[in-house]
């Protein structure tokens, strides 16, 4: 059996983003997950039924700590001649990708899902592109997981339109949406989680799911949010704060802790629970890739509130299942959020078609077999 090497810069995105998918293709090829250690990578072990290996790999940039990824990645690929080597994420893309180009692994792919660098400047901005350059170049194949990430690489000449290809509508899992679905969810459970958070069934519940920091648009959320008089309204916030990154404005911080229309729940391992609770997905990030959490939210059905960047504006068809805002807009999103509670008409056709574009388009079962017809692609080449 031939052996594939799928790599990302922290266990998290093993884990949770590419959840099922390692544990899928083991029923056609060896497949060994690395990613940096802990019991997150632990946990890939068990859930997938895969083998793991720690390298650890930082999400900043730290020339000596990345060699000496570099150098212990070189020396397992050495060892475990794998057929493919398949990165996610920037800092395991460049690792990864330079390490197997070194050893001369045959089949060296990678998906892009998101740019860190869209947000970066001077400087960091110019370093980060020749990064980006350099895994492309040493990748036999790379996947934009957005036909605006594609086009997005293309114009910056990141790599040529030869070696970039979208599978199916993009995303880099797809969705599990018989997992995703809100029927799982009992009126029990419902009613115990709203009694606990304090919301009751007259509020209409604006939800974000994912990490509390700048990028993702917290700042302009709660600002927007803290306009609205409306009595029956709430804000659940279910994310991790992330200081150490991109830390909230104090402001923000404060108005977090301190407005009682505001929950902030911290990160939950399933976030399907707090979905069926609320009404309609706000996410007003500044970048990404394919964001799960709008597939995830759609499949709940909820209608979404999002900005007009990669993956969501694919996702989301404007006045459909949801609407597209621009970013750093804190007046269009206050205005989306003020349509969608005001306007009962509109939010119930957005919310009647919000399930269907995402089982439609993105089962899961579908981008797993796409990534599988790519691998087996390249057996033939042998």
């Amino acid at each position: 059996m031939k052996k594939i090497i799928r790599i990302t810069t922290v266990p998290i995105s093993l884990k949770i983003l590419l959840k099922g998918q390692p544990k899928f293709m083991s029923s056609y090829y060896e497949v060994l997950g690395i990613s940096s250690g802990g019991q997150e990578l632990l946990d890939v072990s068990t859930d997938e039924g895969i083998r793991v290996l720690p390298v650890e790999m930082t999400r900043t940039i730290s020339p000596l700590k990345d060699l000496k990824s570099l150098y212990i990645l070189y020396r397992i690929l050495k060892k475990e001649k794998p057929f493919i080597v398949h990165t996610h994420t920037p800092k395991a893309g460049i690792i990864g990708m330079l390490a197997s180009k070194l050893v001369g692994v045959p089949n060296r792919l990678h998906t892009v899902a998101g740019l860190p660098l869209m947000e970066a400047t001077g400087n960091k901005r110019r370093l980060l592109d020749f990064v980006e350059k350099m895994t492309y170049k040493c990748a036999t194949k790379v996947y934009p997981n957005s036909n605006e990430l594609y086009h997005f690489i293309l114009k910056n000449n990141y790599a040529k339109s030869d070696k970039l290809k979208v599978l199916g509508n993009g995303s880099s899992n797809g969705i599990n949406t018989s997992f995703f679905d809100p029927n799982v969810v009992s009126e029990t459970d419902r009613q115990k989680l709203k009694s606990t958070l304090n919301i009751s069934d007259e509020d209409f519940v604006y939800v974000f799911v994912g990490r509390l920091v700048g990028d993702k648009g917290i700042n302009e959320l709660v600002k927007a949010f803290t306009q609205i008089s409306e009595k029956n309204v709430k804000l659940l916030l279910v994310g991790p704060l992330e200081s150490d990154l991109d830390k909230l404005e104090t402001q923000v911080l404060k108005t977090i802790e301190s407005n009682d229309k505001i929950i902030s729940t911290g990160y939950q391992k399933d976030v399907r629970t707090y979905l069926s609770i609320s009404d309609a997905l706000v996410f007003p990030s500044y970048r990404e890739g394919f964001p799960n959490v709008v597939l995830q939210a759609g499949a709940m059905g909820l209608p979404s509130i999002v900005t007009n960047i990669n993956g969501c504006n694919e996702i989301i068809v404007k006045d459909i299942n949801g609407t597209i805002i621009s970013v750093k807009n804190m007046q269009m999103l206050y205005d989306a959020m003020m349509k969608f509670y005001l306007d009962k008409n509109y939010f119930l056709k957005l919310k009647s078609n919000a399930r269907q574009m995402i089982t439609s388009r993105y089962e899961q079962n579908v981008i797993w077999n796409a990534i599988l017809s790519e691998y087996k692609n390249f057996e033939k080449n042998v």
